[in-house]
């Protein structure tokens, strides 16, 4: 019925025209009209807003402009409005856009100036926001100024709106901010609408969305954003499934490349997690272990927080089997522990037995590589020696002394004085190592060495 009324504008000029000729208040009944009122105003726009009329909004004012649009809100979904509202939208995004657009109030700082359109818009409804936004994207409007007003218009909107409501605009808004740049806007503001949607139903595709947004800044996030309360259902005490899920979702956003600074960021933090968790005494095995496992092992420059929040963990846990401590403690890279932290894992009862055999073999390599490069150092310096000895032999006295201002031995001296002092360091730190471990060594009870089988031939063997 509308369609059809409002391809015909003539004929209701000519009507009009007609009666108002006779009567000078004209008014007109209409009975049953196909889709009330809104239909009406809809016949009505056709009907006033004609090709000329839609030419002349660019010269409309910016108040002008937003009556027409707060009028047409409600015919948002009607196709027959798209024509009048997308000539409307453009000239309001495009007085947004606009270098030399002012403002029709007085501003007090820089940020007022440029933000003075935001309350004019947070009358609108969630619907025709996100058409002027993504029309904004469209013009290159700046992105840090697009996600503050999307926070203000959820601050603002959400003093009266319903739970449905909450749940439209939360998740238009996700998809809005998914088109932005990830510099625009802070992580603290993804956990902030993380937090405001964990007590909405918004559909699974956009938490998903919302998360992998997060995960892409999760190198700038701070231990406390991580820790999420998890849902009574699941018994442990943080959300460790969130934290998995914002890892992988670093990774996703990285694709195939991430830089080192970044990933030793993300797993200071994830250190900083697990040290935090470890002594939830309801977090099963599994899922502790899928956390010491989610990062590879280069993302960690030390592994002394991972074995403190282990040593935590197997505190807590005194009950594991020897299967879930080794697989759990499979995570830990003992070349990249301290020599603190390595008596302490020799000494701990709570670890498993193997372990405590391949910290030995592998401080004999640390052993092994720390005489060739004693060795070597000594090489160095005797063929430094020889070469003196044979230059004295062989030049003059005045030969010498015009020779040692030419290549300045005193500074050579020097430096071979450094390394001198440097081996002995080294060798007092070996004799150290040499006698810890053999009083380990003298210390493993023969049935855990028996265990080894036929491996036992290759254990190292200590300096004596």
């Amino acid at each position: 019925m509308q369609r059809t009324l409002a391809s015909f504008p003539g004929s209701f000029k000519k009507l009009f025209g007609y009666l108002m000729d006779e009567t000078k208040d004209l008014k007109v009944l209409f009975h049953d009209f196909e889709d009330g009122a809104e239909g009406f105003e809809l016949v009505a726009a056709r009907f006033c807003y004609n090709k000329k009329s839609l030419d002349c909004i660019s010269f409309w004012t910016w108040s002008e402009l937003l009556v027409a649009l707060k009028e047409c809100q409600d015919l948002v979904s009607a196709s027959d409005s798209s024509l009048i509202l997308e000539k409307i939208l453009d000239c309001v995004v495009t007085r947004l856009a606009s270098l030399v657009v002012a403002s029709p109030c007085t501003c007090s700082s820089e940020n007022t100036r440029i933000s003075w359109w935001f309350e004019d818009l947070l009358v609108l409804k969630i619907d025709l926001i996100d058409k002027v936004i993504r029309m904004s994207i469209s013009r290159n409007i700046d992105h840090a100024m697009i996600s503050k007003f999307l926070l203000c218009y959820q601050r603002s909107r959400f003093l009266t709106a319903t739970p449905t409501e909450k749940c439209k605009i939360m998740e238009v808004m996700i998809n809005l901010l998914s088109l932005l740049d990830r510099s625009s806007f802070s992580c603290k503001l993804l956990f902030g609408i993380f937090r405001v949607v964990s007590s909405l139903k918004i559909s699974s595709h956009h938490k998903s969305i919302l998360e992998n947004l997060i995960g892409s800044q999760l190198d700038r996030a701070t231990i406390d954003f991580l820790l999420v309360p998890s849902s009574r259902r699941k018994g442990y005490v943080y959300d460790v499934n969130l934290v998995l899920r914002l890892v992988k979702a670093f990774y996703i956003e990285g694709r195939c490349f991430v830089l080192a600074s970044r990933l030793r960021k993300v797993a200071s933090l994830v250190d900083s997690y697990l040290v935090e968790v470890a002594a939830d005494s309801h977090l099963s095995p599994s899922k502790f272990a899928a956390l010491v496992l989610v990062l590879p092992d280069d993302a960690r420059e030390s592994h002394d927080r991972l074995f403190q929040a282990i040593d935590i963990y197997l505190e807590v846990h005194g009950g594991l089997c020897e299967a879930k401590k080794m697989k759990i403690c499979s995570a830990l890279n003992y070349a990249k522990l301290s020599t603190d932290a390595l008596k302490h894992l020799a000494r701990n009862p709570k670890f498993p037995s193997r372990i405590a055999i391949q910290v030995f073999i592998n401080q004999q390599s640390k052993l092994e590589n720390l005489f060739e490069d004693k060795t070597h150092l000594v090489d160095t310096f005797s063929s430094s020696v020889f070469a003196e000895e044979s230059i004295d032999e062989k030049v003059s006295s005045d030969q010498v002394l015009v020779y040692a201002k030419r290549i300045n031995l005193p500074n050579k001296a020097e430096h071979l004085d450094v390394q001198l002092q440097a081996m002995q360091c080294t060798i007092t730190e070996l004799e150290k190592y040499c006698g810890i471990m053999q009083t380990q060594i003298g210390n493993i009870p023969r049935t855990r060495l028996s265990s080894l089988g036929n491996n036992a031939r290759f254990l190292p063997k200590l300096c004596s």
